[in-house]
């Protein structure tokens, strides 16, 4: 089931284990520590309904709101019990040969692995720049994470449709592509700032910000995506027969004891994912979380957070680069990926002062001096410092 070099406990490890009740937690990638009042109150509205089982109809609406936020049809949605349990069901696809890109979340290749799929790891070196001629040939389903958990690179939509071959499926782990803002970059910078109501959505690329290009009518099966605007390199309004888009609920609206997520994908496909499904795979409250948070005030509401993040990210770089601690960009994403000499003991002494972070080491292609944090504010980003401080020197 697992080749001799690959140690199943890593790939189990995720970073709540490292945050103990009471710690600073900067090695869970939520956002906050419960969802926010108008959120809550919908779901406590839902609780004189628990007495009954959901029924299609609030499933179907679900679905749809999912589908108006993407610009999908409803048949082109299946909801989930957390991005996970998409993970989950991928060996249904029967692949008879898994890539997996790395550094990544290490869930698809555990329930690839355990199904008995063969996996091939393409494990990319720093700057983590995607090569689509990297993944074996032979490969009938590729497995990416955009933006990429725990790297935070975003790789260009393009790019991952160059993975497109007759007969593969492509999979994108979007957990936290809503997390993502708008970006410009000036000219000769490799790094990005968050840019609000842009017209035209940007990449980071060596000499600066050039536009999205990616054309869904050049690539054949597809159509060009059609949903809200501002989800930078987002494949989730692709219209195609041959790639599926995971997304998660967990980290932006603080739902990872509700488990609610969905994958995006053609109605065949998720015909074949459900497969051996049990009735009633979610229950009331995670159905009403999901379309309360596609609903057209919640996607608004999460482009403003994610703003809110670049800036709060754009400030942790600034001050853990003067510290001199090696920090990972371009960075997109709700995190932010450290090189510290000693990473483990550095870690250890941060948790003896109360500071959770996330080792990366159970990353394929990372070692242990390599540390994953999530973005904060600037109150508990001093203490992160003061302690990386104490922990360095």
């Amino acid at each position: 089931m697992f080749e001799d070099s690959v140690d199943p406990a890593m790939l189990r490890h995720h970073g709540d284990v490292e945050a103990r009740p009471g710690m600073l937690d900067f090695a869970v990638n939520v956002q906050g520590t419960a969802p926010p009042a108008w959120l809550r109150d919908r779901l406590t509205a839902r609780l004189t309904d628990l007495g009954r089982y959901p029924d299609a109809g609030e499933e179907l609406a679900a679905r749809t709101a999912v589908a108006a936020r993407h610009g999908r049809t409803p048949d082109e949605v299946l909801l989930l019990a957390g991005a996970a349990e998409g993970f989950a069901m991928l060996p249904r696809l029967r692949p008879r040969l898994a890539a997996v890109i790395h550094p990544s979340f290490t869930e698809p290749e555990l329930a690839l692995r355990e199904a008995g799929v063969p996996v091939a790891r393409v494990v990319l070196e720093r700057p983590y720049t995607l090569d689509p001629a990297q993944v074996p040939e032979e490969a009938d389903l590729v497995v990416l994470g955009n933006p990429t958990n725990p790297t935070s690179i975003l790789h260009p939509a393009e790019t991952i449709q160059a993975l497109r071959r007759p007969g593969r499926i492509v999979v994108v782990d979007e957990a936290f592509a809503d997390a993502v803002a708008y970006l410009r970059a000036s000219a000769g910078s490799s790094t990005a700032r968050p840019e609000v109501g842009g017209a035209a959505t940007q990449r980071v690329v060596a000499g600066g910000a050039a536009p999205l290009s990616a054309d869904a009518d050049a690539v054949p099966g597809a159509v060009r995506p059609k949903g809200i605007s501002g989800e930078l390199e987002s494949l989730a309004g692709l219209s195609a027969p041959d790639v599926l888009v995971l997304r998660s609920l967990t980290k932006t609206w603080a739902l990872a004891g509700l488990r609610c997520g969905y994958v995006l994908g053609a109605p065949e496909v998720l015909a074949r994912l459900t497969e051996g499904r049990p009735h009633w795979p979610l229950g009331t409250l995670q159905l009403e979380a999901i379309r309360a948070t596609a609903e057209p005030a919640a996607v608004a509401e999460s482009h403003h957070l994610a703003q809110r993040i670049a800036a709060d990210r754009d400030a942790m770089i600034d001050r853990l680069t003067a510290l001199g601690i090696d920090v990972h960009t371009p960075a997109t994403g709700p995190f932010l990926l450290l090189r510290v000499t000693d990473g483990a003991l550095v870690r250890k002494h941060l948790a003896d002062r109360g500071i959770a972070v996330r080792r990366a080491d159970t990353f394929p292609g990372l070692g242990p001096d390599y540390l994953r944090v999530a973005v904060r504010g600037r109150d508990e980003v001093d203490q992160l410092i003061d302690g990386l401080r104490a922990a360095l020197w």
